[in-house]
């Protein structure tokens, strides 16, 4: 089971670097959000993985604080491409 798990690890590893091209080279910031969203799945994944070969739980809050962050850079990026500012200011006049 062990040689599975480090299997598994080189080929994420491999599914990196793809991506890492894919942010540096992509023809369009959408796909370079997207190959950074997958960097971060697949970081998450590995560090799962690191803790079924340790047979441990203490990376648990690693991978939820690694979960956090992929998610919110990844909204920020798309609010970024749809309305060009990630964070309004409070001017606009909505309400009553």
């Amino acid at each position: 089971m062990s040689n599975l798990l480090f299997l598994s690890l080189t080929i994420m590893s491999i599914a990196i670097i793809g991506c890492m091209y894919r942010l540096l080279k992509g023809p369009s910031i959408a796909d370079r959000i997207a190959a950074l969203d997958t960097i971060g799945v697949l970081l998450l994944s590995m560090v799962a993985i690191i803790c079924m070969v340790l047979q441990t739980n203490v990376y648990f809050d690693i991978i939820l604080v690694i979960g956090i962050l992929t998610f919110i850079g990844t909204t920020a990026f798309a609010r970024y491409i749809e309305r060009g500012v990630v964070i309004e200011s409070g001017d606009d006049k909505r309400g009553g």
